[in-house]
């Protein structure tokens, strides 16, 4: 047999899902990230599902190392290299005040100290002509400036190289010769468009993380062929889709929400098979939740993602599905203030040590120590029995770390406080769903919620409420939902490159011989990276009305002309704003490309594990709220429910990864691709 595998590692568990697509058999698997070698969480993954390497034809592989590496400040040290009189661009940024109210406002300092950016005299002007050639003696005595330090990377980013790359190129072509064991990319190699500090930010970001990752890639090639793979690895790509290997290390950055990406994958696929419109896709995991839109089966991908937050972040000139994550996953750690105020996240017990009732030396209590209090999860079920849960050290953690000070005492005082962690949880998950669906125009009603991650569907039911959503769909196998995904993905590459002028019949010839060039270019790199024969393309544009400074992508349409693209401009402008202003002149800025490679994916139909014969474990005491106190509720086996099968909350349903809880006065049924069906009623929280 031969198995497609992919492996996602997030900041608690390494998930695997293999797939023999003939035999039409799954399996799946489920370890601690090993953060010495991440490497060897996947090679116990495999050996936890009873595979080796040579039996694996292809990998689809996402990862948090990037976003880790940016966020914790653990990168590589870089150097950047820049047109003279541009030493500052990363600093001078763009000289806005998101929070103009923070009297002690400070950006997050740049990747690139100003020790290590030099400058070299160039330059070329907008129109892409020369003004001044490169000094070649200059480059030449920055990289022995550059050798004589210590430096693992190097950036280069020349003013208006977006419409005449010829300098840049030139300039990495000559690092690369002079310093061939440093890792050296240029900006105009991740973005053609002409925002001078992205450009330059994106470029430092990618040399910031490029060492640590192509190592890591070769790494985990090499182990695998030492296993005996012959077959193909991809890594996800940040845009929902996956890269090859040799793109992945030249251009990492596209790498760098590569691991939360898959499940929107996977829940666009089920919507499709299910035939839900509009779906909240809702992962949460150890360490974070996040949460993203399918709408008539597609993602919104954004063109610009903010490392770090809009506020005091740095742009990144990266396609990334527009997903927003909260420090609110089930190792979030639970804590007091100097003013003795409750709070949950974003700091995480990840998976070393992990929640205090893993019994790893976990100090600090947890979000999954509240959900064990509070009888939702079996202490001797979790992960299919591997790992205890140990009850006695999350009530004494809840008691003396955060219920004593704030005045509660005895099992009575460690419960309302595991209730209070998890309402707080709520709260924050909430807010980051209202946030992608009230603050763009968007009910949270007129949604149904895909709810996947290790905890999610534990909670999924109380956020159902809490934002009256009408239906929670629990996938098979939640636990490991997103490495499910990343076998739904397409090879996907985009692009973009700046393009001025008002709408009108008048450029659509340019706009089409533009895109013409880029599918050219696109198809060619997807044939040589992928091999497949079938390439398909997708347009859309950054668009706004004269006079603004702020644009809006929108998809364009296969044909209609000048009048088609403005009633959709301004269409999505009064979805996004409220309002259009459909007399006012509107204008291109930036052509964008998406181009796809279909590979195969496997039937959703399959991706569940055999029956038990099981399906019914009892009862036992749970809490669902103070107010309701303990309710006696039904636990179900959840392999051993099949399609048709119904129930009425509460109930709590175990598997393999993951716990799903139904509240009372809601019902469930186990729908035809074997996921759960929980329609929730109102009990006087609505």
């Amino acid at each position: 047999m031969a198995y497609s595998i992919a492996v996602d590692i997030g900041g608690t568990f390494t998930d695997l899902v293999a797939i023999d697509q003939v035999a039409a058999s799954v399996r799946y698997a489920k370890s601690p990230t090993t953060y010495d070698n991440l490497v060897d969480g996947i090679l116990t993954c495999l050996d936890k599902a009873d595979l080796r390497a040579s039996g694996v034809e292809l990998v689809n592989h996402g990862t948090t190392l990037v976003i880790n590496a940016i966020i914790q400040r653990c990168g590589n040290r870089a150097a950047l290299v820049t047109t003279r009189g541009f030493r500052d661009v990363l600093e001078v940024a763009r000289g806005n005040r998101p929070d103009p109210f923070d009297l002690y406002y400070q950006r997050d300092p740049p990747l690139i100290p100003r020790e290590w950016r030099y400058e070299v005299t160039e330059r070329i002007g907008s129109a892409g002509e020369i003004i001044a050639p490169l000094a070649e003696d200059e480059l030449e005595a920055v990289a022995a400036t550059i050798a004589g330090q210590d430096i693992e990377a190097v950036a280069v980013s020349f003013l208006n190289a977006y419409a005449n790359p010829d300098h840049e190129e030139r300039a990495v072509g000559a690092l690369r010769r002079l310093l061939p064991d440093l890792y050296v990319c240029g900006g105009v190699e991740l973005c053609r468009e002409w925002y001078e500090y992205e450009r330059t930010a994106t470029a430092a970001a990618n040399a910031y993380v490029g060492p640590q990752v192509s190592g890591y890639v070769r790494r985990l090639e090499g182990d695998l062929k030492a296993g005996g793979f012959t077959g193909t690895l991809f890594m996800m790509g940040s845009n929902g889709g996956v890269l090859s290997a040799d793109r992945a290390c030249h251009e990492p950055i596209a790498l760098v929400e590569s691991g939360p990406i898959g499940g929107c994958i996977g829940t666009a696929a089920y919507a499709a098979d299910l035939g839900f419109e509009n779906v909240i896709s809702f992962d949460m995991g150890g360490t974070t939740a996040k949460c993203a839109l399918v709408e008539a089966g597609r993602y919104s991908v954004s063109s610009t993602y903010y490392a770090g937050g809009y506020i005091k972040g740095f742009p990144i000139k990266s396609p990334v599905v527009d997903i927003i994550e909260v420090g609110s996953g089930g190792g979030s750690i639970a804590w007091l203030d100097d003013e003795t105020r409750l709070h949950v996240g974003p700091r995480s017990a990840g998976s070393t040590p992990g929640p205090v009732c893993y019994g790893r030396g976990g100090q600090e209590p947890t979000i999954t120590d509240a959900n064990l209090l509070l009888g939702r999860l079996a202490p001797d079920r979790f992960l299919g029995g591997e790992l205890a849960l140990d009850t006695a050290a999350a009530r004494s953690v809840l008691l003396d770390g955060i219920a004593a000070p704030l005045g509660y005492s005895g099992n009575d005082g460690a419960v309302a406080l595991a209730e209070g962690v998890v309402a707080i949880a709520i709260v924050i998950m909430a807010s980051a769903i209202r946030r992608q669906t009230v603050e763009h125009g968007r009910d949270p009603r007129d949604f149904v919620l895909f709810s996947y991650g290790g905890a999610g569907p534990l909670h999924a039911g109380a956020l159902a409420h809490e934002l009256s959503i009408p239906m929670v769909i629990v996938p098979p196998e939640p636990g490991n939902f997103s490495a499910t995904g990343m076998m739904c993905a397409d090879a996907r590459l985009d692009s973009a490159v700046t393009f001025t002028g008002a709408l009108a019949e008048t450029i659509i010839d340019a706009m089409q011989t533009q895109f013409a060039a880029l599918e050219r270019t696109a198809e060619a790199a997807l044939r040589a990276e992928v091999g497949v024969a079938e390439v398909y393309f997708e347009h859309a544009a950054e668009m706004r009305y004269r006079g603004q400074r702020h644009n809006i992508k929108v998809p364009l349409p296969g044909s209609g002309g000048a009048a088609a693209i403005r009633e959709i401009f301004d269409r999505d402008y009064e979805r996004r704003y409220g309002h259009a202003d459909t007399r006012a002149a509107a204008e291109i800025q930036a052509l964008h490309l998406s181009a796809f490679a279909r590979l195969r994916p496997p039937a959703l139909s399959d991706l569940h594990r055999p029956a038990s014969e099981l399906a019914e474990r009892g009862t036992r005491p749970v809490l669902f709220s103070i107010s309701q106190g303990w309710v006696k509720t039904a636990v179900y086996d959840r392999y051993g429910l099949t399609p048709g099968f119904a129930g009425k909350g509460p109930a709590i349903i175990e598997e393999y990864g993951a716990t799903t809880a139904v509240w009372p006065g809601d019902t469930f049924e186990i729908g035809a691709l074997r996921e759960i069906r929980i329609r929730c009623g109102t009990d006087g929280r609505d």
